[in-house]
């Protein structure tokens, strides 16, 4: 057999091959894109609000490529308009660094209320435990929390009574320098985030829990890899947040399910 013979079976062997990889992977393509079902709604507007976790270090400025911070809001952002670019959503977020509910409450109006959000995601609380711990002098005990929180989700219901609100359970867990705390932490965390959960109720709201997240996050490495300060999620815990996020969502927004599929 000569050479010339063998190099052209062997050429059109791997042709072939090529062709059929392209044709299968056409076809996962095009699999794919059809499993997408349509939004309930276009047009979406969906706000993050919050502190530090959901602030992500985000611009202050119209930089496209900064202004979701780079956290969960980010993540949950970026797959949602990549994949869905046809239906005009818009992802805002307004989290700032250090705010307690009662920071929001002075902010609510121009930063949430203003934007008139179709899809509203909260997570707030953990720097009112750290006000407690500290003993600040306008650290608010748990009725003053709930009643204040209640009246943010209350102005944007009676604006919006389609409004889609989702809350996000505060966590903390002994982790990185904060680790010694964690005894003063924990309980008042649980507090707080048991009072979200009643409020959701009432609310009609989807619940995410972070915290069960990370306690099953545990089982496969140590927290010190998803939370880094006890508080702040690494970017590995921030993906963790934006699946969670995504899926207990979709169970409202159908058109979500398709990240589980």
């Amino acid at each position: 057999m000569s050479t010339k013979n063998s190099s052209r079976r062997d050429f059109i062997k791997l042709a072939s091959v090529a062709g059929l990889a392209t044709a299968g992977l056409s076809a996962a393509c095009t699999h794919a894109t059809s499993t997408f079902e349509k939004p309930e709604r276009e047009n979406l507007r969906f706000l993050f609000q919050g502190d530090s976790i959901t602030d992500g270090n985000r611009g202050r400025n119209e930089d496209p490529n900064h202004i979701l911070g780079h956290g969960y809001c980010f993540a949950v952002s970026s797959r949602i308009g990549a994949d869905f670019p046809q239906y005009g959503f818009q992802f805002l977020n307004r989290g700032i660094s250090g705010n307690m509910v009662s920071d929001l409450e002075k902010r609510w109006q121009t930063d949430t209320l203003d934007l008139k959000p179709d899809v509203l995601s909260l997570l707030v609380g953990i720097n009112d435990v750290n006000a407690l711990v500290e003993g600040r002098e306008n650290a608010m005990d748990t009725n003053a929390f709930e009643a204040t929180y209640r009246k943010l989700l209350t102005s944007c219901r009676e604006q919006n009574p389609d409004i889609l609100i989702v809350l996000g359970l505060p966590f903390f867990f002994a982790a990185g320098w904060r680790k010694e705390q964690y005894e003063k932490w924990r309980p008042l965390t649980l507090e707080r985030a048991e009072i979200v959960k009643r409020i959701a109720v009432d609310f009609d709201a989807v619940v995410v829990d972070y915290p069960r997240v990370f306690e099953e996050a545990k089982q496969r490495a140590p927290i010190d890899y998803w939370i880094w300060d006890g508080v702040h999620p690494t970017v590995f815990g921030h993906e963790l947040m934006a699946r969670e996020w995504i899926k207990q969502v979709s169970e409202r927004l159908g058109f979500l399910k398709f990240y589980e599929k």
